[in-house]
């Protein structure tokens, strides 16, 4: 894999970014970049390149990376894959893009998966204010001594004996599927804990709210391609749709000609409240009916998928929280759990990036084939 394909930097991400717009007015010559400062910093942006179709307002291929921060490093060596290699295959006549590039800019600068406030703003994305329910997913509360750790981290061989007391208290209190879902399904009460969904509608989130309302408005087919790591088996992607999508995961890999789909479910996958997927579902049933959409979350597994391996992961976002918040007794420590926690979404071997490429590749032939935006 070209070293320059994973970029190095949020900051080379950004420009190489903006420099793909003279490539994509080679198709588009009306294409435009747009940044919006989070927090008025001119230094963290959200980019994104929109372009209307030449002669009719019929498709819309939506493009994002980098919801949470760190996994916006892979989103972007997919994003220039997919530029360089697919959009010169659509026809501009009767495609249009809406392409972002880091809704996350902060997470993705610090190498963390939340925001600056702490937020997963894939548990932000909720259609309505009053779902910002503190009361909402009670288990994580009860979970708490396990999943949000206080105290800075003195050694870790005791760091992780006092984790393994914790879960083996929490599998016998709970079990597997509670323990699990409890973890990732997102929580509204504890702004210092891991998948913390935030007290109402994040920056970062009201901007793409506005961009995919604006833009779905005026085409009649839309296809949403979301980038994500860090769950699933080493070396595979999968394509995680909502579980508001009508059509069963089987019926898509027939359709791609992609074997690894699943849906947002407990039985395929977990469930998550304030899904952006799910948002975009939400919003086309409610206020554009009628419209064909297929949205998904391209999702690169890093660790792996079984039961040790998912504990390990959530070891190791465990760990990286409580270092963020409390700090560790030294330096060589603090790196030993960022770069655990590196692993967990932007592994740096070589073969799992070809095979992150290559799966990535077949699947944006499948879809764009299967949805009639290539031949």
């Amino acid at each position: 894999m070209k070293e320059e394909v994973f970029p190095a930097s949020y900051e080379a991400s950004r420009e190489r970014f903006r420099q793909d717009l003279a490539l994509i007015q080679q198709g588009w010559p009306d294409a435009r970049l747009q940044s919006h400062p989070v927090g008025g910093d001119e230094n963290l942006t959200i980019d994104w390149i929109t372009a209307e179709p030449l002669t009719s307002d019929r498709k819309l291929l939506i493009f994002t990376t980098g919801e949470h921060g760190i996994e916006g490093y892979a989103g972007s060596a997919l994003l220039q894959i997919f530029v360089e290699e697919f959009l010169p295959r659509l026809d501009p006549h009767t495609t249009g893009l809406l392409i972002v590039h880091a809704i996350n800019p902060w997470g993705m600068k610090h190498r963390r998966r939340t925001n600056a406030a702490n937020v997963d703003l894939n548990r932000n994305f909720l259609w309505d204010a009053t779902e910002f329910d503190p009361s909402f997913n009670p288990e994580y509360a009860r979970l708490a001594p396990l999943l949000n750790p206080h105290g800075p981290i003195r050694n870790l061989s005791l760091s992780s004996l006092e984790f393994g007391v914790r879960l083996l208290w929490g599998l016998l209190n709970f079990g597997t599927p509670t323990l699990r879902k409890a973890s990732v399904l997102g929580q509204y009460v504890f702004p210092k804990g891991i998948y913390y969904g935030g007290p109402t509608w994040q920056e970062e989130t009201r901007l793409l709210m506005d961009l995919y309302r604006t833009h779905i408005n005026q085409h009649e087919h839309i296809v949403h391609l979301d980038m994500h790591t860090g769950y699933g088996p080493r070396y595979q992607m999968s394509l995680v749709n909502s579980y508001l999508e009508p059509t069963d995961s089987a019926e898509f890999a027939r359709r791609f000609s992609y074997p690894w789909v699943v849906k947002a479910n407990p039985d395929e996958f977990y469930s998550i409240q304030g899904d952006m997927i799910d948002y975009v579902y939400t919003l086309v049933k409610n206020e554009f009916p009628g419209k064909r959409l297929y949205s998904t979350s391209f999702e690169f597994g890093t660790y792996g998928s079984s039961t040790a391996e998912v504990l390990r992961s959530l070891r190791a976002k465990v760990l990286e929280n409580q270092l963020n918040w409390f700090g560790a007794a030294s330096a060589s420590l603090r790196e030993h759990i960022q770069h655990g926690f590196q692993e967990l979404f932007l592994p740096q071997e070589p073969l799992w990036q070809e095979k992150a490429v290559e799966n990535a590749r077949r699947a944006f032939d499948g879809i764009l084939r299967a949805e009639g935006f290539t031949a």
